[in-house]
């Protein structure tokens, strides 16, 4: 088992280890004096795993209910979390009270935004069960639901109070999920450890995933504590997300999942930002060749023309301009704000 420690403003602890979900109600109860906790899983996760970690909280004193929506993107919406309000006030609740946020980003991004918003903020925690939350989206706070116009465009920053984090639950992961959380591993090793892309280079991601998900989680926790509130530093966690989340736009939010996204535009934006000169030469072939080697996309049926007009209404636009993260070379990164303006010269469109 190992332990990161996040100091932010409400500082809270990431444990790793194998076989934790049974445990789940130990590791939470010295830290809530909640007496009721809700589990909120999908329909994929929480037939495999909502009852383990159900037993877990009862056996531990808390009065336990469950909130399952339907798996996918697209339930990613103000619809579900007044549901999941409902399902709240319908179990009594309380400020005091807790929620357990039981499956991959999705889940996690809907119940950390419920958590924040219902009562203005109770406690949750992370229970990721896919590598993408487990690696990404489970640690730093951010919470969100999209709209029909963007990604995540309706949020809150609130800290979970734990994150368990049990690789074992990958096993049950569908191939195509794993290599999804790939997308976002192989951008930690972008922007900030070549070791790590080297070995992704050399190696097989499974045989080493406990170092995976400890190196991500390591490289995650010292960018949010440096800037918890995404105003500075923070913003080189975006690198391929710009474009990522235009294609997501594009595709509707269905048959591309965030990961092969992310692949995607990070192979499309390193393409151009050594095209533009800013990127060292060999650096886009490099990472095309790793995405292939996990059967990611590196390219898209939509025109250029198409992915760069729907990044408008981007959240990372600032006035005039959206923030774009490049690579300097494999490992080290930077933003760069493109004026609008000009996007049709550096983007060739």
């Amino acid at each position: 088992m190992k332990k990161i420690f996040v100091k932010t403003g409400r500082p809270y602890n990431i444990i790793i280890g194998h076989d934790i979900l049974d445990k789940a109600g130990e590791y939470i109860r010295p830290l809530t004096k909640a007496v009721r906790a809700v589990i909120v899983s999908d329909t994929n996760v929480s037939p495999i795993y909502s009852e383990r970690v159900r037993n877990s909280l009862e056996e531990n004193g808390f009065q336990t209910s469950l909130f399952v929506f339907e798996a996918g993107e697209s339930s990613k919406r103000l619809s579900t979390i007044e549901k999941m309000y409902t399902r709240f006030f319908e179990n009594n609740i309380t400020r005091t009270d807790i929620v357990i946020a039981l499956g991959g980003g999705v889940t996690g991004d809907m119940a950390g935004f419920a958590s924040a918003t219902y009562l203005r903020g109770i406690d949750f925690v992370q229970i990721p069960t896919s590598l993408l939350a487990q690696v990404d989206s489970s640690v730093g706070g951010k919470t969100a639901v999209d709209l029909p116009t963007g990604k995540n465009l309706v949020g809150a920053f609130w800290q979970p109070i734990l994150v368990l984090i049990d690789p074992e639950t990958l096993n049950t992961l569908p191939e195509k999920f794993f290599k999804d959380g790939l997308g976002e591993v192989i951008k930690y090793g972008c922007i900030r450890s070549e070791s790590l892309f080297e070995r992704l280079e050399k190696e097989n991601a499974r045989d080493f995933i406990d170092d995976i998900i400890y190196e991500c989680v390591s490289i995650k926790r010292d960018v949010v504590e440096n800037d918890e509130r995404d105003t500075g530093e923070r913003a080189i966690l975006n690198f391929g997300h710009t474009l990522g989340h235009a294609l997501e736009k594009l595709n509707g939010y269905s048959n591309l999942t965030h990961g092969e996204a992310v692949s995607a535009g990070s192979a499309i934006i390193t393409n151009i930002s050594e095209n533009n000169g800013l990127t060292e030469k060999g650096t886009a072939q490099r990472l095309e060749n790793l995405l292939k080697k996990y059967d990611l996309p590196v390219n898209s049926d939509f025109s250029l023309s198409e992915i760069i007009n729907a990044t408008r209404g981007d959240k990372k636009s600032t006035g005039n301009s959206i923030k774009f993260v490049f690579l300097e070379k494999i490992g080290k990164c930077f933003v760069r704000k493109i004026d609008t303006a000009n996007f049709g010269e550096f983007f060739g469109v």
